[in-house]
């Protein structure tokens, strides 16, 4: 497991939860947003519960396509090697700046995301169960000056919730 360090957590957050991700199901390409049901997902795609992940940019730092698609290869190499199903997928900033593939998987239960999460260094992960809202998962600690009742950030977990400075 990869040791992340995140200048700006708070910031971090705010950024994945404004961010538009998309899941391509079927030939259909169906939105997916923090705070937001996935109805049309999810009857598409049946499963208890729905997790988005990605290998590109470890520590959310960026990283040249070759070194990202390298990390993408060995995120599928685990998926398949566990039988996990998934689908592709993508996450980009609403201003277009950034753009990142990922993959949707589904029946992960929250420690088996947060190790995969962690494995392929990554800052953050969407998970939440069939019915409710999509939820961001920070893989990183709460900082300080982070009010977990910031109504911007209602629909974040700290999975590691250790105060920092």
């Amino acid at each position: 497991m990869r040791e992340l360090t995140v200048v700006d957590a708070r910031e971090l957050a705010a950024a994945y939860a404004a961010a538009q991700y998309r899941v391509a199901v079927d030939g259909d390409t169906l939105p997916l947003r923090v705070g937001h049901r996935a109805s049309d997902l999810e009857a598409y795609w049946p499963a208890d519960c729905y997790t988005f992940l990605t290998a590109w940019n470890p520590a959310s730092a960026p990283h040249s396509d070759t070194a990202n698609e390298a990390a993408d290869a060995l995120l599928v190499q685990r998926l398949d090697r566990d039988g996990i199903a998934r689908l592709p997928g993508w996450a980009e900033a609403p201003d277009g700046e950034w753009h990142e593939p990922g993959w949707l998987l589904g029946n992960l239960d929250e420690l088996s995301v947060d190790n995969i999460g962690r494995e392929f260094g990554q800052a953050a992960v969407l998970h939440w169960r069939h019915g409710q809202a999509a939820r961001l998962r920070m893989l990183v600690e709460r900082p300080r000056d982070c009010d977990p009742a910031d109504p911007g950030l209602a629909f974040t977990d700290w999975v590691d919730d250790v105060v920092t400075a």
